[in-house]
């Protein structure tokens, strides 16, 4: 609902069920991973954006189904991470900050239609 909320996504979605951790006995095989690769194999899917939690185990998904998902020639992305709006600068920890930097945008792209 979050993301419907934004009315920025205009795509279908896919619910993977979960994601790997290993600490709690979840494995690729018990997420909804395989369903996913059919729908992209079937060649009507030209980008997945992947917004799963900002953690460990999320990235540990997030890589697994790039991997999973690269032979298949389609733009594989995560959501942007990084400094909320009206968020101060000085309270931000040095790993949002870092991500903010890296995914910073560029004004040149910024305006889309």
């Amino acid at each position: 609902m979050a993301i419907e909320n934004t009315a920025q996504f205009h795509g279908v979605y896919h619910v993977l069920g979960g994601i790997i951790s290993p600490i709690e006995g979840i494995g690729p095989a018990d997420l909804e991973i395989d369903s996913l690769v059919e729908r992209v194999a079937s060649g009507d899917v030209k980008e997945i954006i992947l917004a799963l939690r900002t953690t460990m185990e999320g990235d540990t998904t997030n890589f697994f189904l790039y991997r999973k998902l690269e032979p298949y020639n389609i733009t594989v992305s995560v959501i942007a991470r990084g400094i909320s709006i009206g968020d101060e600068i000085e309270y931000a920890d040095e790993i949002t900050l870092g991500r903010s930097i890296l995914n910073r945008i560029c004004f040149n792209d910024s305006i889309k239609n």
